[in-house]
């Protein structure tokens, strides 16, 4: 059990006021003996100028004194310091208003003349403890309150930093929505130009692409990488825009047909490509594939002879569809060549990812480009036939037969027309 000869102490001294100078005296010694600092105050008064001096954890008070009584100093006392101990002592018990005093707040007990000393320096503890644990609540409370106004500080913070985030957030959503709607914008403006220049190279570009989008959905490609692959299916032939129409058209009928000088010039068109991607922001990766794009695995493609994975993953799947899509065989011939090219030309595993894209893959019909003395009966018009004047002579998905074929004959004798048509393979 606690000593109550040595109770816990309190910075904070105890104010004993009594005008019978002896009994206070004797009651500072009690105080010092049991290990208190205490102060004594014969008068009423002199207490009250003591209280606003200075802190006390405890005020003993006498009943029955002049100028105040021992209850109108404690009420004055709780208001000066209203964490200090209030008790009060008297040797005259008027217990109606002792208890009605306790009920108020003013003091928190009473103690009566002559006491026990044990009970006297138990009370004393009590009300020390008291006063330590009011001045522990009250800074916890302020503790508390800084925190929270802390807290509060830190959420308004939290929630404009939040806020701002989402602005930024939003900011760059749009801008990178923008970004790619103006680099779809540019490479559609590509592939326009590609397709005026030689409209069975855009017809060609559309069909890779639709390849390259189902072999990147099989292959399992992360986003960028199926971005860039579908920017160079639409662009692979983008370098042929610097090449004359007679040798693209030869190179495509017949390569080994080509003479020197004109292979050497196709063979640079995956470099030429690769320069005007450069022009278009975003487009490096874009540029390196459509460089490789004509390599082959054994390393006798072109421009830089790359062999086997020396050549881009995304080039190696590239390279099949290009070839499937320009080759002028029958769709079933076609496959078969790839098939018998794979190890060699193409990488196995493009080519495998090739094969089961043509399950899933929606590609447009094949297109090729024919003089007028080539019409034969047959032949599905992928594109309209007009006059100079823009009246539409044969319209688009004709299929064609003699009558038709004599009608744009006749007319091309009197007037004009384009020097090549597209038809439908």
């Amino acid at each position: 059990m606690q000593n109550l000869d040595h109770p816990s102490r309190s910075t904070d001294p105890i104010l004993v006021v009594d005008d019978e100078k002896i009994f206070l005296s004797a009651l500072q010694l009690t105080l010092q003996r049991a290990g208190y600092e205490a102060v004594a105050c014969s008068s009423p008064l002199a207490a009250l100028e003591e209280l606003n001096r200075r802190k006390f954890s405890v005020v003993i008070s006498d009943q029955l004194m002049p100028e105040l009584s021992g209850l109108e100093l404690l009420g004055k006392a709780r208001l000066i310091q209203p964490f200090a101990t209030r008790i009060l002592a008297t040797a005259v018990l008027n217990l109606d208003t002792v208890i009605n005093a306790i009920n108020k707040g003013e003091i928190f007990r009473f103690i009566i003349k002559p006491w026990l000393h044990e009970e006297f320096i138990a009370t004393l503890q009590n009300a020390v403890q008291r006063y330590q644990l009011i001045c522990q609540n009250a800074h916890l409370q302020t503790a508390t309150q800084d925190m929270n106004a802390q807290l509060v500080e830190l959420n308004r913070s939290l929630e404009q930093q939040v806020q701002l985030t989402a602005q930024q957030n939003k900011q760059l959503g749009e801008l990178n929505t923008a970004l790619e709607t103006n680099l779809r914008r540019s490479i559609e403006l590509c592939v326009h130009t590609m397709q005026t220049f030689y409209p069975s190279l855009g017809n060609q570009a559309r069909r890779v692409t639709q390849f390259c989008r189902a072999m990147a959905e099989l292959a399992k490609l992360p986003p960028d990488e199926k971005r860039v692959l579908e920017s160079a299916a639409l662009l692979h032939d983008i370098g042929l825009v610097g090449i004359p129409r007679q040798i693209i058209r030869r190179w495509q009928e017949n390569p080994n047909a080509l003479a020197g000088p004109e292979r050497a010039l196709i063979e640079q068109h995956p470099i030429l490509g690769q320069e005007l991607a450069a022009f278009v922001s975003h487009l490096d990766k874009v540029g390196q594939i459509i460089r490789a794009h004509h390599e082959r695995i054994d390393g006798h493609g072109y421009p830089d002879q790359l062999m086997g994975e020396n050549i881009p993953w995304l080039a190696r799947l590239l390279a099949v569809p290009v070839a499937f899509a320009s080759s002028r065989l029958e769709d079933a011939d076609a496959l078969d060549q790839i098939k018998a090219d794979a190890g060699t030309a193409f990488d196995r595993d493009a080519v495998r990812i090739f094969l089961h894209a043509q399950d899933i893959a929606t590609v447009p019909r094949r297109e090729r480009q024919v003089t007028l003395a080539e019409l034969r009966p047959g032949m599905v018009l992928a594109k309209g036939i007009f006059t100079p004047n823009g009246l539409l002579l044969v319209p688009e998905g004709q299929r064609l037969n003699a009558t038709y074929i004599e009608k744009v004959l006749n007319y091309n004798r009197v007037q004009p027309l384009v020097l090549t048509l597209t038809v439908y393979c």
